[in-house]
């Protein structure tokens, strides 16, 4: 069977599923069939967890949530596949919070 024959022959099942009421829409049967081998296969998990991160889809802490990792864990994870981490915030809006985390604290900043 092609790719084509294969793509034509899924389209036709999902519509089906939607036919017989099983799902409201094929986008949630297909949500479904998504959430069903993400639970599967927990490698996949983590990859796609990984490639959200490093695109930005989601946070250090999301991905740590959705790959039911620690974040040290994720941490670590994220150095073996060469993904750096990134600051949610800019520089100076890091200072000022600091600053204002030492004030709090009595503690002077100058």
């Amino acid at each position: 069977m092609t790719a084509q024959a294969r793509v034509s022959e899924l389209k036709q099942q999902l519509a089906a599923l939607t036919e017989l009421g099983a799902y409201e829409s094929e986008d949630a049967a297909l949500a479904h069939a998504l959430q069903t081998l993400l639970a599967a296969r927990r490698d996949l998990r983590v990859a796609v967890g990984c490639r959200l991160y490093e695109t930005g889809g989601f946070s250090l802490g999301r991905t740590a949530e959705w790959t039911d990792r620690s974040i040290e864990a994720l941490k670590e994870m994220l150095h073996r596949r060469g993904i750096s981490r990134r600051t949610e915030d800019d520089p100076e809006r890091i200072s000022a919070m600091a600053c204002r985390a030492l004030e709090a604290a009595g503690r002077s900043t100058a």
